[in-house]
């Protein structure tokens, strides 16, 4: 199972990966309902196509039920309320890891000892299963560093990943 949190879902989203991502994960694609909420906000170009994956059920929506967690969690580590939830809802269902781009996030899970991964990991397990081609795989990650922030070592790694074939 792995868990949702907005950044990472619209990030994997405009880079079209979410999709590729979903129906080739053989777990369940978990999301807490602030994460829907947040997705599904009128306007958003993603939002069609997460609001079908949902209806499809290739998307699961669970309410948190440790709200004093997600409070402590937005306290403690200054994250907003989706990324607090999406957290909180790891530990809930013990899901096996959140998909997270926030850097605060990311630092909780590091102290909570949660795994995670961030959208230019998706696009690079994509590219190493084969489920899209080198150049396509390159116009992913402008895109991605485009619209997110990394650290340049990232996406220097990146690049030397696509370009050794990983």
């Amino acid at each position: 199972m792995v868990v949702f949190d907005s950044c990472t879902m619209i990030l994997l989203a405009r880079i079209d990966i979410l999709e590729i991502f979903i129906s080739n994960y053989d777990g369940k694609v978990l999301i807490p309902d602030r994460v829907r909420a947040e997705v599904l906000i009128q306007g958003r170009e993603e939002k069609h196509l997460v609001a079908k994956l949902i209806e499809d059920s290739k998307i699961h929506v669970l309410r948190v039920k440790n709200s004093k967690l997600v409070n402590k969690l937005m306290n403690d580590f200054s994250i907003d309320a989706g990324e607090a939830e999406a957290v909180t809802l790891v530990l809930q269902e013990k899901a096996t890891l959140v998909a997270t781009d926030d850097r605060n996030a990311i630092r909780a899970c590091k102290i909570l000892k949660i795994d995670f991964t961030t959208a230019i990991v998706f696009l690079l397990r994509a590219f190493e299963k084969n489920l899209i081609e080198k150049d396509e795989t390159i116009a992913k990650l402008q895109k991605l560093i485009s619209i997110a922030r990394y650290e340049q070592a990232i996406i220097e790694d990146a690049r030397r990943r696509i370009e050794g074939g990983i």
